[in-house]
Formats: structure tokens, C-alpha cells, sequence
């Protein structure tokens, strides 16, 4: 089986609530937070795949259509490779935020999803996130899950950013 590292999208790649953009509704909106296109190129070599795991709920609230948002993805994807970085797959949850659906995180069928298709050990695998959804559905699969921001009790590491978590995670999943 091989190993993953999921990434949530929103304020773990790009911006989100900053003063140049409020939410990325077009690709033209997605701003690369700093360091994260050197982050994921120095991820890649440590992991057999690299994925996007992201709650859109945009998408169900009218304020993008799916089509857009896989232009956003596929967008995004095209210029993190400009910089060798690459991303194998992405997720996305298009539901209404509290619509009770089963893939919106904090549930974890966005992961397990991308594990079966991919046959991944999830065991060996690590969840970035943002947000405490982002940890509980990582762990609720059986990742690792890395906390970017100030704290996060559940996580097993927190950093402020991308960049500051790379370091940690490699030597962790090197360890025997």
C-alpha cells in the first residue's frame, strides 16, 4: 500500500479571507499562500501521492457552478506543476454547508475515497488542515493530522504554515 498526503485547499494552499480575495469563486481568484508551491515540491518525493481534500460549499450555495470550480482545480494544479510541484487528485464536498451530507468534512469519505481508489495506507498518511474539520475527518480515516495555525488539540503537530510543517513531516514519515 502507499502512502498520502491530503491537503486541504482554502487557507492551506491558497488565500482565503484576505484583503485580495474573499473566497476563490474563479481561477483568476486563487493566490498561492507563501511557500506552498516549494512545500508540496519538497513533499513529493516523501509520498506516493499528494491530494486536495476540500469543502466547497459554494458550489451548493449558487455561487459557483462545478465547472468552475475544476477549472479553479485544474487552474491551480497546471501552475503548482510550472514550479515541479505536483498534486495527483482532488476532492471537493459541493454540498451546503450543515446539508448532512456523507463527504463534507469533519466526515472523512473524501479521504477514504481517494485511499481506495488509490490504494492508500492510511495509517501512513497525514491530513493538513486549517481547521479543526479538517483534523477530526484526517483522523476519523486514520491519518496524522497537521494543524496550521495557533492549535489544535487533536493534531499531532502544529505549525503556522505550509512551509514550517514540511521539515516535521518528513522526518516523521521517515522514521522505522
Amino acid at each position: 500500500m502507499k502512502k498520502a498526503l491530503f491537503l486541504d485547499r482554502d487557507g492551506v494552499i491558497n488565500e482565503v479571507l484576505t484583503d485580495r480575495v474573499k473566497f476563490v469563486n474563479k481561477p483568476h481568484e486563487l493566490y498561492f499562500l507563501p511557500g506552498v508551491p516549494e512545500a508540496i515540491k519538497k513533499l513529493n518525493p516523501f509520498f506516493d501521492f499528494i491530494f486536495v481534500v476540500t469543502n466547497q460549499g459554494g458550489v451548493g450555495l449558487g455561487f459557483m457552478k462545478e465547472t468552475e470550480l475544476n477549472k479553479i482545480h485544474d487552474h491551480m494544479i497546471s501552475e503548482l506543476k510550472k514550479e515541479g510541484a505536483i498534486i495527483h487528485d482532488v476532492a471537493y464536498c459541493p454540498h451546503k454547508p450543515k446539508s448532512g451530507c456523507a463527504c463534507r468534512k469533519p466526515n472523512s469519505k473524501l479521504i477514504t475515497d481517494l485511499s481506495e481508489k488509490y490504494d492508500v495506507d492510511l495509517l501512513k498518511s497525514y491530513m493538513v488542515g486549517d481547521t479543526d474539520t479538517d483534523i477530526i475527518a484526517g483522523k476519523k480515516a486514520g491519518t496524522k493530522g497537521v494543524f496550521l495555525g495557533k492549535s489544535d488539540p487533536l493534531a499531532d503537530a502544529v505549525f503556522p504554515d505550509l512551509i514550517s510543517a514540511v521539515d516535521w513531516i518528513i522526518e516523521d514519515t521517515t522514521k522505522k
